[in-house]
């Protein structure tokens, strides 16, 4: 995938012999700690990979764990991230580690350089993945070249091949649709992610599952897909308000908080109420979910649990080379019920 750069190309590079660099590589060479530097410095330049697998080309352990994310818009804050950072800031530093957070790039090509620079310069000695989706590029090339990594989250629901925790979204949505049909509602919308988006569909699974196990028929009208913001969930609201009242929904289902505070705003413009009027849970359970007006039904996950399990499990790896049982972890979420799905009165006949 990248232009192979050879041991000669690095010492003409650095000035020096190319025994000089491999004994450096191993850490057998007797040299200044300046042509060292400058040596490994060339070695991070160029992209340098040896050409033998199980290896590094670190001298000693950096104690150091690489952590990526996409960022939110900066309008927009992401409480549930900085949960997880700190639980992971925590627990690596309970373990003499620390944590080194860098951006993620889209582009294939240049996030997995970025792992190999990282890695192979010896600043990490391993990561933390979250952002794990259908043809994921990073798994394969970590598993191939023996880079410790542990996963928040998983490929496909039959995957085994690397260490990881997991929610399961579905089971979340489908307690959500549960809780709406015992409240009476058989006109359920639901605010999907992206069909690109493997967490969203496999969120989207329960609400499929939840009407299943209620005999409700599937309504394309009443599934609306977008990016998990509060516009995107003002906008799909609007104009499920706007459909014929015999498919208009009763209670909407959101994969995140953010969409479903939207859809609570868009009810209120037109003069309804959430809860009493249209039902709206969300997902995350965000710290302000139980301090809306009114406080949003909402799907709780235990992140701060799962971040510290993570990072703790990478760190037992990295020391005693062997990952602790159960090596997948699938984990069921929480139903916090709170007032905007309560009140609502079916219509007779």
């Amino acid at each position: 995938m990248f232009k192979s750069v050879t041991l000669k190309e690095v010492a003409a590079e650095a000035g020096v012999s190319y025994q000089t660099v491999s004994k450096v590589i191993n850490n057998k060479a007797n040299v200044s700690p300046e042509t060292e530097k400058r040596i490994w410095q060339v070695i991070a330049d160029l992209n340098y990979t040896p050409n033998y697998r199980g290896r590094s080309l670190r001298r000693q352990r950096s104690n150091t764990i690489g952590y990526t994310w996409e960022p939110s818009p900066p309008e927009q804050t992401n409480p549930i991230l900085d949960s997880f950072l700190h639980s992971m800031f925590r627990a690596a530093e309970e373990k003499g580690y620390y944590m080194l957070c860098f951006p993620f790039h889209a582009d294939d090509a240049r996030m997995l350089q970025v792992y190999q620079q990282l890695y192979n310069t010896g600043r990490v000695d391993g990561f933390i993945l979250s952002r794990l989706n259908y043809d994921e590029s990073s798994v394969p090339y970590l598993l191939e070249n023996k880079i410790p990594f542990v996963g928040f989250g998983r490929l496909d629901d039959h995957d085994q091949s690397f260490p990881y925790m997991d929610v399961d979204g579905g089971n979340g949505i489908a307690q959500a649709m549960d809780h709406l049909v015992s409240l009476g509602h058989r006109k359920i919308a639901a605010l999907a992610w992206p069909e690109n988006s493997r967490v969203g569909n496999n969120r989207l699974e329960g609400y499929f599952t939840g009407l299943a196990t209620a005999g409700l028929r599937r309504n394309p009208n009443l599934i609306m897909r977008g990016e998990g913001t509060l516009e995107v969930g003002f906008e799909a609201t609007s104009h499920l308000l706007n459909l014929p009242e015999e498919i208009r929904p009763t209670a909407i289902v959101c994969m995140n908080d953010m969409m479903a505070i939207g859809a609570m705003q868009a009810i209120r413009s037109v003069g309804l109420q959430p809860g009493r009027d249209i039902g709206v849970t969300g997902f995350d359970d965000s710290p302000t979910a139980r301090y809306l007006n009114p406080p949003l039904t909402s799907i709780s996950q235990p992140i701060p649990t799962i971040g510290e399990n993570l990072m703790k499990r990478l760190i037992d790896y990295l020391e005693t080379g062997t990952y602790q049982e159960p090596r997948c972890e699938l984990i069921a979420p929480k139903l916090e019920i709170r007032e905007s799905t309560m009140g609502y009165v079916p219509a007779k006949g």
